[in-house]
């Protein structure tokens, strides 16, 4: 075993998006690309000699073979520690609860998210800090900084670690600790939530099912809600983790798990049905008959968090990313806490959570999460939501109704446009933010614009500004529309228009969503140019 120094070129368009590096898998396949990617992260942030590292990832395609490629380049740098999930695996919630937990100064998660998996699909490894939360703008720029003039990257010549064998092994000077995936994930969800009254409403007759999506959930999900809470065997679905996911799109999403939805809106459906995405960091919410959205889940759980055990003293205040809807700021004004505005992205969050200002976080995309660690986590989000149907003894539909009767209703969806010619949507984008100052006042289709602008972020803790994060229009009569392009894809751009109209609570809310959402929608495109830009007349997706 010996350590080597291998000279190296930079590979064009390694820069971190929102959520890290991501790129089609044969890309990060190819010689030295994961070599100078990882030694750049190390570069960047002063170096990795004596530093403690947590490492793991979702188990897709290239998965094992590149936390062997880490843990060589961690090892030769003199990193004195890696803790790695058994067999790679580590849901992203739980690898941040690590870092925190065991006080590492970092770790590097390999995931493309709710992305597919496969050899011809997509990849993606993220840096996250030492508060166990992506890496901010200043260090993701580092980074990239790095990765356009590296010329050398260090590793060792020594044979794969045994990733399935729990304990620790060496490898050179470093330890490398493989610890159960599941462990302390599962700890720290008995210490915020009550257990015996979720296992009480299980036990008393209430049905649920949980969606996995062949991927990094399933061990979580089914040690916990069913060996633990005791849903019966075969509660959770799809639970074996896959390398391309079942060949199936980890997005928990009324199109991607389509069967489940199919599921709970038939007449034996069961009463509670939830599903999370490949890293385990997404979820979604269903009750017999509805389906709650990203947006309406967040306010739900705001209004309602207090009663489950880790939140009984109160929320401090929410944060949701600029395109999630509103719903949650009503929740904030009534329970007189802090409501902040950020750009898409949950690092952004971090130093909201650090600084104490707020206990509770979401984005529209399926994410929330909390101050117990610096990512959004899907399963988490999951057993709050039970913890809430055992405390209220109702359904998920008469949550669900109580709150907009009580707060009003927040029509809400997103269009995305994918695979959309990059130039093309920088054309428009470009387009649109130059006639920002004279849509004030002009009226499209059966919407008048009352205010337009491009949104902007000033941290309230470190003053730090982030520029050009998406494009707001507001409508006449509470509407709303955003248009930005996602950092997500790995194909052209994805355009993502979202759609938000609000209804009073003496409003009708109980149309349905896109019918009263289409003359916003008709707006929003007119107004961009959308079809002419893009050459498309409807959205890819819809949620």
């Amino acid at each position: 075993m010996s350590k080597v120094t291998r000279s190296c070129t930079p590979f064009s368009g390694q820069k971190p998006g929102t959520s890290g590096l991501r790129k089609k898998t044969r890309i990060f396949m190819e010689p030295g690309y994961v070599e100078t990617f990882v030694q750049s992260v190390f570069n960047a942030i002063g170096g990795v000699q004596d530093k403690t590292l947590v490492v793991g990832g979702d188990g897709r395609f290239f998965n094992a073979e590149a936390i062997q490629t880490i843990l060589r380049i961690a090892a030769a740098n003199g990193a004195a520690r890696a803790i790695v999930g058994q067999n790679g695996l580590l849901s992203t919630p739980a690898a941040s609860n690590l870092i925190r937990k065991r006080k590492a100064n970092g770790g590097l998660i390999l995931s493309a998210s709710h992305n597919p998996g496969g050899i011809d699909e997509d990849f993606g490894l993220k840096y996250n800090i030492s508060n166990g939360g992506p890496a901010p703008e200043s260090v993701t720029a580092a980074i990239f900084e790095e990765t356009s003039k590296i010329a050398e990257y260090h590793t060792l010549e020594t044979d794969d670690l045994d990733l399935e064998r729990l304990g620790e092994q060496s490898l050179g000077s470093m330890t490398v600790e493989l610890v159960d995936p599941v462990k302390d994930y599962a700890e720290l969800m008995r210490q915020l939530f009550d257990f015996g009254k979720i296992r009480d409403l299980i036990a008393g007759g209430f049905t649920l099912r949980f969606d996995a999506m062949h991927a990094v959930t399933g061990p979580y999900a089914k040690a916990i809600l069913e060996d633990e809470l005791g849903a019966p065997a075969g509660s959770v679905i799809n639970a074996v983790p896959s390398v391309d996911f079942g060949k199936g799109h980890p997005d928990p999403n009324p199109i991607w798990a389509k069967p489940l939805v199919d599921l709970v809106m038939s007449e034996h459906g069961p009463d509670f049905a939830a599903a999370s995405d490949g890293d385990g960091d997404r979820n979604m919410i269903l009750g017999k008959g509805i389906y709650v959205t990203p947006s309406d889940s967040l306010a739900i759980l705001a209004a309602n968090a207090q009663r489950a055990p880790g939140y009984a003293a109160g929320l401090a205040g929410v944060a949701r990313s600029m395109p999630t809807s509103s719903a949650c700021d009503r929740v904030a004004e009534k329970l007189g806490i802090g409501c902040y505005e950020t750009p898409t992205g949950w690092k952004f969050f971090g130093n909201l959570l650090d600084a104490g200002r707020v206990t509770l976080c979401g984005e529209e995309s399926a994410g929330t999460g909390s101050d117990h660690v610096r990512e959004k986590d899907g399963l988490w989000a999951v057993l709050l939501w039970l913890n809430i149907l055992a405390e209220r003894a109702v359904s998920v539909r008469d949550v669900l109704e109580d709150h907009w009767a009580t707060y009003g209703r927040n029509y809400y969806s997103r269009h995305d446009y994918e695979a959309v010619s990059a130039d093309a949507a920088q054309e428009m984008m470009a387009d649109l933010i130059a006639r920002l100052p004279e849509l004030e006042g002009k009226t499209a289709g059966n919407c008048q614009v009352t205010a337009a602008d491009q949104f902007s972020y000033q941290d309230p803790v470190d003053g730090s500004v982030s520029n050009n994060q998406g494009i707001r229009i507001w409508f006449a009569g509470g509407g709303r529309g955003v248009l930005r392009l996602s950092g997500t894809g790995t194909e052209g751009a994805t355009l993502r228009v979202y759609l938000e109209r609000y209804a009073p609570t003496d409003g009708d809310l109980g149309v349905e969503t896109q019918a009263a959402l289409k003359d916003i929608a008709e707006a929003v495109a007119e107004l961009s140019r959308l079809t002419h830009y893009t050459g498309r007349t409807a959205p890819d997706v819809m949620t």
